[in-house]
């Protein structure tokens, strides 16, 4: 599969989307953008990452705190053909993170409805462990970010981390979002029950602390 961009438009087209508010919202549903950070690249997984993308939620580094993921490299293209259907039916957003100069993802992030417009919605992430403290993390999550908030059209931006996952918990901080709560027992992993911190950002919130991050589309 090709990589996707929206129909009939051009890359002079999109590029104003990212960062204004007041601009016309880019119809997703029909494919997602690529989006294009300083140090990442954000698009739509295509089945041929298939291998690459299981290989990195296989490690236990970066699955010890996630609900089981796919079970193979089949099963992970099976995941991605049911991102794109969700992702036309409005309900679901899957982005591959693909760091500059290279072709196969390295991470996931993930955006899901929780109301029927998407003003409130749930997003989460993964990164393979040889990308973490290079600024993988926070140049995509800003992406997103940038993408749920002023793309879609987010209001209110939930992720669970679990408690005890320290690494999970301060990414969440270091891009802004509250601890809201604790949800007790709420992630089962191989039979054990771990409790998970509920972290919000209200766009209100991100647009008043943000920092400008030069982002363009094509």
């Amino acid at each position: 599969m090709e990589s996707m961009v929206i129909p009939g438009s051009t890359a002079a087209d999109l590029r104003p989307l990212i960062g204004n508010p007041d601009a016309p919202r880019v119809d997703w549903r029909q494919a997602l953008p690529v989006l294009t950070g300083q140090i990442v690249t954000l698009r739509e997984p295509r089945l041929s990452d298939a291998a690459a993308l299981w290989s990195m939620v296989s490690n236990e580094e970066v699955s010890r705190f996630m609900s089981a993921p796919p079970s193979s490299s089949a099963a992970f293209e099976r995941f991605i053909a049911w991102t794109h259907r969700e992702r036309a039916a409005g309900n679901f957003i899957c982005f591959a993170v693909v760091p500059h100069g290279t072709e196969q993802p390295v991470g996931i992030f993930q955006i899901r409805r929780l109301d029927t417009d998407f003003q409130t919605a749930e997003w989460g992430f993964a990164i393979g462990s040889g990308f973490w403290h290079k600024g993988v993390y926070g140049d995509a999550a800003s992406l997103v970010l940038e993408f749920a908030f002023n793309v879609i059209g987010a209001r209110r931006l939930e992720a669970r981390a679990a408690v005890a996952n320290t690494r999970g918990n301060g990414a969440l901080r270091k891009v802004g979002a509250t601890r809201e709560g604790v949800l007790h027992g709420s992630l089962e992993k191989d039979g054990q029950y771990f409790d998970q911190g509920l972290w919000t950002i209200l766009d209100r919130d991100w647009r008043r602390t943000r920092v400008v991050h030069s982002t363009r589309i094509h």
